[in-house]
């Protein structure tokens, strides 16, 4: 399977999916429960999942971060799905570096 990524060891892993796939995945799965939920709600899950993020960084367990990193896309996505935004175009801005000075490297001062 050659997803086109650039990243031939990425291109064989079964469940790669891209940005968009997974947005919308997240809409057939947990659309209707985060709209009963609320975007209010939902964006407080989100905080949630990015202080368990910050939890398992400090402690270093990869496949704890894996599984956290991906909770917060999850929870990213239903909060775009309920705010009509897609990612795939808000990712679209750092297409080419950084979106201040174009670099890519970023070249702007720290």
């Amino acid at each position: 399977m050659d997803l086109g990524i650039g990243r031939p060891e990425l291109d064989t892993l079964p469940g790669i999916m891209e940005l968009g796939d997974l947005q919308q995945r997240m809409r057939s799965t947990y659309f209707e429960r985060d709209v009963a939920r609320g975007a209010d709600a939902t964006f407080r899950w989100l905080t949630e999942e990015v202080g368990e993020l910050a939890r398992a960084l400090r402690k270093g367990d990869h496949a704890n971060l894996v599984h956290e990193f991906g909770d917060v896309l999850a929870w990213l996505a239903s909060l775009a799905n309920l705010a009509d935004v897609d990612l795939e175009e808000a990712a679209a801005r750092y297409a080419s570096g950084c979106p201040k000075c174009g670099g890519d490297p970023c070249r702007c001062p720290l």
